[in-house]
């Protein structure tokens, strides 16, 4: 065993060697792979933090303008909504005016009345206006009370008419915003 035995011997440490050099090699190789693959991973982390932050600037940016929009159209309402109510009061007022001077007979309603159904012998009672701006006409007076009523339906038309372009202004305002 003296010679054949101590090649034996010397083979298996030879291979222990070789089999440590192996394993050397490849746990530098495995280190060196896992820094570079940490190295990759640090540089995608990076990066992706980066994405994710200019991606939050941009979100919070264009949330700010949607709110800068908004509070311009809310105020362009409320401007709009105030022009309408003043033109709402205004009407009122001159209404309520008209109604006051027609119940103490300041003034009176009168309507022309027709020169054919005169001709034709229906006859009304007429006034003539003293201070009126068509001569010659054949106006009749209102009753106060009729009056007061065609006044009323005015108003209420009135009413209407600002209250539609009310809505009107709101309907382009909110539309155009978009």
């Amino acid at each position: 065993m003296g010679a054949g035995g101590a090649v034996v011997i010397a083979a298996p440490w030879k291979a222990v060697g070789a089999l440590v050099l192996v394993l050397i090699g490849a746990s530098s190789t495995w280190h060196l792979q896992d820094w570079r693959y940490g190295k990759q991973l640090a540089e995608q982390a990076r990066l992706q933090a980066e994405t994710l932050s200019q991606l939050t600037l941009m979100a919070a940016t264009a949330q700010q303008a949607e709110q800068d929009k908004r509070l311009a159209l809310e105020q362009r309402l409320s401007a709009s909504e105030q022009t309408h109510y003043r033109v709402l009061s205004d009407a009122q007022r001159d209404q309520g005016r008209l109604r006051d001077r027609l119940a103490t007979a300041d003034l009176r309603l009168s309507v022309l009345l027709d020169a054919t159904a005169a001709a034709s012998g229906h006859t009304v009672s007429a006034t003539t206006a003293t201070g009126g701006m068509v001569h010659g006409t054949t106006r009749a007076q209102l009753d106060p009370a009729h009056a007061q009523r065609i006044i009323g339906i005015i108003d209420d038309g009135d009413r209407g008419l600002i209250a539609l372009a009310a809505c009107q202004a709101y309907v382009k305002e909110v539309s155009t915003s978009k």
